[in-house]
């Protein structure tokens, strides 16, 4: 692998969680919610709305770019490639109120859900090409868990 890929490879692999033995978009969204959850304690609650936006955008722009590099040497949407997990997950934690734990493992759960199933059309996003392919799939699963956990919270109060 090129020297000039290593930051492609860091990106792709979600810090290098894609390469885990076991469960490695598991283990890319369970450190994107790590993250979260440590910056929900460092950070106002308005701060942390908008870093999760942040975190969004960016990583969903540098996983498509990654995404494309790394297709000539990985194939197309590698296991590898967990950056697209760590996206889908921060879409739901958007409805988690900071400190509020068991929300967040709700998010976590219901991606990870919608991630493996791919449901209503989640599959169909796969088709897309290069990148995009990668990681629309992810971020309609995180759209939906979104969607569902926003509904809970309403009718739970």
């Amino acid at each position: 692998m090129k020297q000039k890929n290593i930051f492609h490879i860091i990106i792709a692999s979600g810090f290098g969680t894609g390469f885990s033995p076991f469960a490695p978009g598991t283990a890319g969204a369970l450190l994107a919610t790590v993250i979260w959850l440590v910056l929900a304690f460092l950070v106002s609650p308005y701060t942390l709305l908008f870093t999760t936006i942040g975190l969004i955008i960016v990583f969903t722009i540098l996983g498509i770019w990654s995404a494309n590099v790394l297709e000539k040497d990985w194939g197309k949407d590698p296991s590898r490639v967990v950056v697209d997990e760590m996206v889908g997950v921060w879409i739901p934690l958007l409805a988690v109120d900071a400190g509020h734990l068991y929300y967040a493992l709700l998010a976590f759960v219901l991606f990870r859900l919608f991630d493996i199933y791919k449901p209503l059309g989640i599959r169909k996003m796969e088709s897309l090409k290069g990148g995009v392919g990668v990681m629309m799939d992810d971020i309609v699963a995180g759209l939906y868990s979104l969607i569902i956990l926003l509904v809970l919270k309403w009718v739970i109060g």
